[in-house]
C-alpha cells in the first residue's frame, strides 16, 4: 500500500505540477465565470467553484505532503552521509533535524558567526570573491 501511494503520489505531483494542469484549472475557472450570466449567478453557481477548489485542494495537500515528506528523508540521508564522509565536518550534526527549536536557532547563529569571520579572513587576505 506504502508503495503504490508512493508511486502514485508522486507521479500526482508530477502530472499536478506540469504547465498543462495550469492551463487545465485556469480553463475550468474562465469557463465557470463565463457560465455565471446563464445561472443568474446564483448560490448553486458558487458553490460548484467553491466546493471544486475545497475539494482539489484537500487531497492536493496529502498528495504534496507525502511527496515533501519523502524528499526531504532523501536529502536528510544524502547530507547525513556526506557529514560522515568528509573527515573535517562535525558528525555530530547528523540528525540534526531532531533537535528542539532552540537548539536549531543557537546552530544557526553560530554559523552565521562563522560565516562572518570567514569572510573577513578571506577579505583581509585579499580574496577578490568575499
Amino acid at each position: 500500500m506504502k508503495a503504490y501511494f508512493r508511486t502514485f503520489s508522486e507521479q500526482a505531483a508530477r502530472a499536478f505540477g506540469s504547465p498543462w494542469a495550469f492551463l487545465t484549472a485556469l480553463g475550468l475557472v474562465i469557463i465557470w465565470a463565463l457560465s455565471g450570466p446563464m445561472f443568474n449567478f446564483s448560490q448553486t453557481w458558487q458553490m460548484i467553484i467553491n466546493t471544486g477548489t475545497t475539494v482539489v485542494t484537500l487531497l492536493m495537500v496529502f498528495l504534496l505532503q507525502g511527496t515533501q515528506l519523502r524528499d526531504t528523508k532523501a536529502l536528510h540521508l544524502k547530507l547525513d552521509e556526506l557529514l560522515r564522509a568528509v573527515q573535517e565536518a562535525r558528525t555530530g550534526l547528523v540528525g540534526l533535524e531532531q533537535l528542539p527549536d532552540e537548539q536549531l536557532q543557537e546552530l544557526a547563529q553560530e554559523f552565521t558567526e562563522l560565516g562572518k569571520l570567514e569572510r573577513s579572513a578571506d577579505q583581509a587576505a585579499g580574496n577578490p570573491e568575499a
